[in-house]
């Protein structure tokens, strides 16, 4: 694929994910607003923005078998754990952003357990297997991400377990 193409798509995959992401978050807040047939166009158009993102990545060649994916998302969240929010972390602080601190602190934990998560998910993979069988709970404030049963309170941001969302 020429640059200019490339670069255009992966533009286009970006702005699709952000879109995506946007109107679901969206969804809910009609939801919680009392607007149900809103948040099913928020989610519909939501669901469209996603199929367009991964029209996308396909193309690009990002969708690989499922080790191979393994290894890139890790990449991905150790990235974000040793040099993005680090990086942004230090700003914030700089110019006392308190707000923003408090995101980029939640979303670091939070990436450090998704990384190892990864990692053995890859080694059971790369063994022919798949990862034990459990429920995943992820805690609707700062993303902390358990397997297994939720914590009595977020070791993060102290919300009781009974406010994790089990997947």
């Amino acid at each position: 694929m020429r640059v200019m193409t490339r670069d255009n798509l992966l533009a286009a995959f970006a702005g699709e994910s952000q879109a995506h992401m946007k109107y679901a978050i969206f969804a809910d807040q009609a939801d919680k607003d009392g607007f149900p047939e809103v948040a099913r166009l928020f989610s519909a158009i939501s669901y469209a923005e996603r199929v367009h993102a991964e029209n996308h990545l396909r193309q690009l060649g990002g969708i690989e078998k499922t080790a191979e994916n393994l290894v890139g998302a890790k990449g991905g969240e150790d990235h974000e754990v040793d040099e993005m929010y680090p990086a942004f972390e230090a700003v914030a602080e700089l110019q006392q952003e308190k707000g923003a601190l408090r995101s980029i602190r939640y979303a670091l934990e939070a990436e450090k357990i998704h990384s190892e998560m990864y990692g053995n998910a890859h080694a059971a993979v790369t063994a022919g297997d798949d990862i034990p069988g459990a429920e995943v709970h992820v805690c609707p404030v700062c993303g902390h991400t358990v397997i297994g049963d939720a914590p009595d309170r977020c070791p993060v941001c102290n919300v009781p377990r009974e406010k994790y969302r089990k997947f």
